[in-house]
């Protein structure tokens, strides 16, 4: 199909998006929780109380035993992940409103949203049990649900979403790579601009790395929660801008942490600025 055709769609459903976005707002009934990158705070976006139109997600943190301390810097990066899939499904949710028949927010966002978050709860199990005994029965938290119940399985559906990589909504993995949707955020890949990674520093470049994730998809759920706010340079000042400054602090992170057991990456903060 020609590129103008793809992109005559787009510019459709962006305005639908948009439209519906702007009738969900002026009746109230809209509000979007993000607590992305903060998984204490998940009982707030995936704790339960949730208002209409929003997923809410079991809290897996709370349900977690003893963390071992060898196992710490893996669980908090899965539990950065369960809140960047949260964030990523609930943007999807607006981005997507009135596509699809009556199942299509349980096929395409809540079920694939599900199977993400059972493989990320079972990664944060098999940590646990390298060190300690291994949590049991954390898989039930996995299925979320539309509007303040957290899903129990007959109502709510399978697994969950996320950007272009295989889960999370439109950006891609690491929330860095470019082909974004129309009115979506775009950032340069920095995992594939990296060298070797050091053994030691491993733990702390992934970390980061899922950090650039939750830092974009923050960013996309500002772009449509703000949508018709400010004047002409709005995104740039109060959306790109910031994201930017976030970006080359996580970027030069990843830089020092390999710089102190192998050679110090150079440049990398050209690839901190991102646009739509």
């Amino acid at each position: 199909m020609p590129a103008s055709g793809g992109r005559h769609r787009l510019s459709r459903r962006t305005k639908i998006a948009t439209a519906a976005l702007g009738l969900a707002i002026a009746g109230g009934a809209l509000v979007i929780a993000t607590t992305v990158g903060d998984p204490g705070s998940a009982s707030a976006a995936s704790g339960g109380q949730a208002a209409a139109g929003q997923i809410s997600c079991p809290d897996v943190a709370s349900k977690l035993p003893a963390i071992p301390a060898q196992a710490q810097a893996e669980v908090q990066r899965n539990l950065d992940l369960l809140n960047t899939q949260l964030a990523e499904a609930n943007n999807r949710l607006v981005t997507s409103a009135g596509q699809g028949g009556p199942n299509f927010v349980q096929n395409a966002i809540l079920g694939p949203l599900a199977d993400k978050r059972k493989s990320t709860i079972d990664r944060i199990a098999i940590s646990i049990g390298r060190r300690a005994e291994k949590p049991q029965g954390l898989d039930s938290l996995a299925t979320c649900a539309l509007g303040g119940q957290p899903g129990t399985g007959a109502g709510a559906g399978a697994p969950a979403p996320a950007q272009g990589s295989g889960g999370q909504g439109d950006t891609g993995q690491n929330g860095t790579t470019g082909n974004a949707g129309a009115g979506q955020i775009s950032c340069p890949d920095v995992e594939s601009r990296l060298p070797a990674i050091p053994a030691q520093a491993q733990a702390e470049v992934q970390r980061n790395l899922q950090l650039l994730d939750t830092q974009l998809a923050e960013a996309n759920n500002r772009l449509v929660t703000s949508a018709g706010q400010g004047g002409p340079n709005f995104v740039q000042n109060a959306i790109l801008g910031p994201l930017e400054d976030k970006r080359v602090a996580t970027i030069n992170r990843i830089a020092t942490a390999i710089g102190r057991n192998a050679e110090k990456p150079q440049g990398l903060d050209a690839l901190a600025p991102c646009s739509r």
